[in-house]
């Protein structure tokens, strides 16, 4: 909850004093200064602020608008609220063996299309093929997805790619290898070159340049997970 820090924030990238700003949300300036020490408001100051600011409830309360860049302030604040970071993701879910540890779900080409609108339903996940890796550090969830076509070579066609979850998108580097899952357009295999400045997109290259590299809109984008390992087992 970032509401506190983000409308301090917002205020004085207006330049507006707490007596201003207080002024015209009709509220006094002794409330503000609660509020931006961490009072929570009820709803319908939610809303004043949302709409004084001309953003989202969701964007003043759950980003940490100092960290965005100014094109994405500006975005947010033009009303294309967009998660261009993947921290407004849904909880990601997951099955446990009986040790309490994570597994790794292996989805296979079948049963990708379920996937892309499944991916949140514990009955769904649960009835996965799933295996673990020992070698695997254990701070990161993992899964496991089977590749189609030979776009991404020398990792083969029908290989398993195991890559582990990535929470916050700012965080990886162009060039990375990752599993992109979407709704729209299935699950794709890719390195990935962030294009969320220029025009919310992210550039999705193959490593066989037989496959021209084409852009993917931000907003397409459900999970992100970043390679890690493949292997090329056949499960039945």
């Amino acid at each position: 909850m970032f509401f506190a820090e983000n409308i301090k924030f917002l205020r004085k990238r207006r330049k507006k004093s707490q007596a201003d700003l207080a002024d015209q949300l009709e509220i006094t300036r002794t409330t503000l200064a609660g509020y931006e020490k961490s009072v929570q408001p009820p709803f319908k100051v939610l809303v004043k602020f949302a709409e004084y600011f001309n953003v989202s409830i969701d964007a003043l309360i759950r980003y940490k608008l100092q960290e965005l860049s100014e094109f994405q302030l500006s975005q947010i604040e033009d009303g294309f609220d967009i998660d261009v970071t993947g921290k407004k993701l849904r909880l990601l879910t997951i099955s446990v063996n009986q040790d309490g540890d994570e597994n790794i779900e292996m989805v296979p080409l079948k049963a990708q299309a379920g996937y892309t609108n499944s991916y949140g339903d514990l009955e769904f996940i649960e009835s996965l093929p799933k295996f673990s890796l020992p070698f695997l550090p254990k701070d990161k969830t993992y899964r496991t997805f089977q590749i189609e076509g030979d776009s991404m070579l020398p990792i083969p066609e029908g290989s398993w790619v195991t890559a582990s979850y990535i929470q916050n998108w700012e965080t990886i580097k162009d060039g990375t290898p990752c599993i992109i899952v979407t709704q729209e357009d299935g699950i794709v295999f890719k390195m990935i070159y962030k294009q969320l400045e220029k025009n919310q997109t992210l550039l999705l290259v193959s490593t066989n340049r037989n496959y021209k590299p084409y852009e993917l809109p931000i907003g397409k984008v459900v999970e992100m997970w970043k390679f890690e390992t493949y292997n090329g087992f056949e499960i039945e």
